[in-house]
């Protein structure tokens, strides 16, 4: 699938001035992240299983 196929979304932390924030777009078998101060840069993706794991990790800090 394409970058420009994604239905990208930003955290709603990130503010209009261009924080430092990912962007993710959740597919029905991946979740696709990318810089969102740089979109041209190359994405990367991870299954749903494992996206659960990291924010559930995440949240836990």
């Amino acid at each position: 699938m394409s970058t420009s196929e994604l239905d990208w979304l930003k955290s709603s932390y990130s503010s209009a001035q261009g924080d430092s924030c990912i962007e993710v777009a959740v597919t029905e078998q991946d979740v696709h992240v990318r810089d969102s101060k740089d979109v041209t840069r190359p994405h990367f993706a991870v299954g749903r299983d494992g996206w659960a794991r990291f924010v559930g990790f995440a949240a836990g800090c």
